[in-house]
This record gives C-alpha cells, structure tokens and sequence, in this order.
C-alpha cells in the first residue's frame, strides 16, 4: 500500500511539474496559496500559545495571591488552640473567684490576652463560623450528637461544643455542634 500511495505521490508531482512548465503562473499561485495556507496556520498556532501563556500568567497570580493571603492559615490553625485554652480557663472561674483581688488582677491579665488574641484574628481575617440557633451546614458544622428537642426544628443546631473558624472564607475548622431531632 506504501507502494501505491509513493507511485501516486511520484505521479501527482510529475503532473504537477508539467502545468508548471505549461503555465508558470499557476505553479505560482499554488505556491501563493500553500504560503497563504502556512501562515494561516502559523498565525492560529500563534494565537493558541499567546492564550496558553496568557491563562498560565493568570494562574500562576491567583496562585501567589491565594498563597499571601492563606500563608497564615497553618499558624492560625494552630493559635486556635491556645485560644480555646484561654477562654475555657476563663469560663471556670467561679464568682468568688473573682471577688477575691489577687485573683481579679491576674484574671484581667488574662482576659487582656484573650481580647489581643481575638483583635489579632480579626486583623488577619479569622472569624467565628456562628452555629447555634442556624441550619446544620456540613461546610462549617461537624454534627457530634442529636439532641431531641421540641422547641428547634430537626437539622438545627441546639448546642455548640467547640467554636469553628474561617480565615477569608475558608475554614481552618469546623464547629463541633449538636443537632435537634424530634423527641421519640
């Protein structure tokens, strides 16, 4: 078949040789017409890298955007830690406690520290996912348990356990919350 299709090929040129001979000006306007061809297709392949690289180019900034505004998202994650520690300490002491004036200074210490936390958060665009009283949204709420409830919808969060967190719209934890049920 190779055969055939050279022996085609020959013939074809030997033709085409012979019009070129009889009538110049027809072997050059094929020409004209195959270099009109080629750089049609030039042009297109050229088109088709500048888009390439155009669509590259803007990755490759969405990229290092998301990665300058996200780059704290690891150190956020982990100072959330420390903030839970805080205001669970906070939460345990007791009225007398705080009557007592050794303890009420060294608990103001402690609340200031626990307001820069929060004012530092706020800076860097890390804010509380709100939970309760809302619609279980399994993109910012884990379910940990169903509580049984007359008084709340089924689906909606009755209890929170642990506070959930977005950093600019994305979640560097969800909130662990308990969900109504119907009552059995």
């Amino acid at each position: 078949m190779t055969d055939e299709k050279n022996e085609l090929t020959d013939e074809a040129e030997e033709i085409r040789a012979e019009t070129a001979a009889e009538a110049p000006e027809l072997a050059e306007h094929d020409r004209v017409a195959e270099l009109e061809k080629e750089l049609e297709e030039v042009r297109a392949k050229s088109l088709y890298a500048a888009a390439e690289l155009q669509n590259t180019r803007r990755r490759m900034e969405k990229e290092m955007v998301d990665a300058r505004q996200y780059a704290a998202a690891g150190f956020a994650r982990d100072m959330l830690a420390i903030k839970d520690h805080l205001d669970r300490a906070l939460a345990a002491v007791s009225e007398e406690l705080r009557a007592d004036q050794t303890a009420a200074n060294f608990l103001a210490g402690i609340e200031a520290t626990a307001r820069e936390l929060e004012q530092v958060f706020a800076r860097n665009g890390v804010e509380r996912v709100p939970a309760k009283g809302l619609p279980l949204d399994p993109h910012r709420h884990q379910a940990m348990i169903e509580i049984p409830s007359a008084e709340a919808e089924p689906g909606t969060i009755v209890e929170e356990m642990q506070s959930g967190y977005v950093m600019k719209e994305r979640l560097l934890r969800p909130a662990l919350v308990g969900v109504a049920k119907k009552p059995d």
